[in-house]
């Protein structure tokens, strides 16, 4: 998808959220595995696993991860920190990395860690005021409403597709761009290698 067709939307409160539990995750795969490739599914998996009741992070799904990953390369930029989503990917089976794996393994994450919080609570405050979080069901039913009269566009979205929808009502995004921006998403996703 060209960079002119996908929807202009600012990171979400989940997308940040979401995001700093990634970083979380990378560093401790980093930590423990050396920055070898991890896979979309893994990596929110490793997530799960450090904060079983994130209920936000429960919900993730791999479609949904890029604009997640894009906060996790802007932290890491920020910081002067080597790019952690560079190692992860859709699939890893027979990939080698494309991160510089020298300068990650070589990083000061103690030292990232310590920024994490400062540069997530940064990006909250950066997030436009019209955004207002929704509880789940409220979403569901916004998310149901527009499917109900707008079939055809939504002709391609799938119960699990749902789901990535229904994160980004609950982050305040209005159901027309939820679906714009899912859709772009799930484009890049299946191009992704």
């Amino acid at each position: 998808m060209s960079e002119s067709s996908k929807p202009n939307i600012p990171f979400t409160v989940t997308d940040i959220d979401v995001g700093v539990r990634l970083v979380e995750a990378l560093v401790q795969h980093v930590r423990a595995n050396g920055p070898v490739p991890i896979s979309y599914a893994d990596v929110l998996e490793r997530g799960r696993i450090l904060y079983p009741h994130d209920a936000v992070l429960g919900r993730a799904v791999p479609v949904g991860i890029r604009p997640k990953l894009a906060f996790v390369s802007a932290f890491c930029r920020a910081g002067g920190f080597p790019d952690l989503s560079s190692l992860v990917a859709k699939e890893v089976s027979g990939r080698e990395s494309v991160a510089d794996t020298s300068v990650i393994s070589s990083a000061d994450w103690s030292a990232a860690m310590a920024k994490l919080d400062a540069f997530a609570t940064q990006a909250r405050a950066a997030l436009p005021r019209n955004l207002k979080p929704r509880k789940e069901r409220p979403a569901e039913v916004a998310w149901y409403a527009y499917f109900c009269s707008h079939r055809e566009a939504c002709a391609k979205v799938t119960s699990e597709d749902k789901k990535e929808i229904v994160n980004m009502l609950m982050s305040g995004l209005d159901p027309d761009t939820a679906l714009r921006r899912f859709l772009a998403a799930k484009a890049e996703y299946a191009n992704a290698s």
